[in-house]
């Protein structure tokens, strides 16, 4: 809760508290971006594998299920583990990208920055615990369609937050020379 305070203390203390609450407020608008982005990295995929052949992949899920406490074996297929982690993994990229419109990162940087982000928290959670393996192990092309598919997610996602959230915390300190 504010509370009125004079001289610029006050004002400082309730700048602090608009921004934070910009802050949540896009937190929150991204976060329905990253739904929005999860859904259709899940079509792109079911596309690329009908057009393919290639299997679908269950190591996020895997992830997920250690994560959680299990360990699960390399033969198991936890699909809605998988799509839980995609949907959460989503929503929580949606809701820094709600953080970074709000802050003036926008457009194609934020669609190439979230790209990055989602192959770097995925392969971060999936080597940290074992589930998978580094990209430099991978088959050859599998690198490509692992950007494709975080790129499909960031662009959705985007479409979906520079509709909701204004770049309204945008700073111009700093343009210059320090």
């Amino acid at each position: 809760m504010d509370v009125a305070v004079g001289g610029p203390v006050g004002r400082a203390v309730q700048r602090s508290a608009g921004r934070r609450a910009v802050l949540a407020r896009a937190a929150a608008r991204g976060a329905a971006g990253g739904l929005a982005g999860a859904a259709a990295m899940a079509l792109g995929q079911r596309a690329e594998r009908a057009l393919t052949g290639r299997p679908a992949s269950y190591v996020r899920g895997r992830t997920l299920l250690i994560l959680l406490g299990r360990s699960p074996g390399d033969d198991e297929r936890p699909a809605a583990a998988t799509a839980a982690m995609d949907l959460v993994t989503g929503v929580a990229l949606g809701a820094l990208r709600g953080v970074w419109r709000a802050s003036g990162l926008v457009a194609v940087r934020a669609d190439v920055v979230q790209t990055l982000t989602r192959v770097i928290v995925d392969q971060t959670l999936e080597n940290a615990t074992g589930a998978g393996a580094p990209p430099r192990t991978w088959q050859r092309g599998e690198g490509v369609v692992e950007v494709l598919h975080a790129a499909v997610a960031a662009i959705a996602t985007g479409a979906v937050v520079e509709r909701l959230v204004e770049p309204v915390l945008e700073s111009r300190r700093g343009t210059g020379s320090h």
